[in-house]
């Protein structure tokens, strides 16, 4: 993932999922619910937690269901 602004230290199975899903930045992240983030396989309650926190303190939040559908 180079050029990417997720945070570090996620673990390997999160990067491998995020990245396996085409997520690379954390705006890419908006488009897609938490429900939906967390339902990929290796992405788990502490991926979550730091992925919330990298967005929020960029002003940026998770999609809303009904949304915009994560590709």
């Amino acid at each position: 993932m180079t050029d990417s602004d997720l945070p570090g230290k996620l673990g390997r199975p999160a990067e491998r999922a995020l990245a396996a899903a085409g997520i690379q930045r954390l705006c890419d992240l908006t488009s897609w619910t938490e429900r939906e983030v967390a339902a990929l396989h290796g992405v788990g309650p502490t991926a979550i937690t730091k992925l919330r926190a990298a967005l929020a303190a960029h002003d940026l939040t998770f999609g809303r269901p009904g949304g915009a559908v994560g590709q």
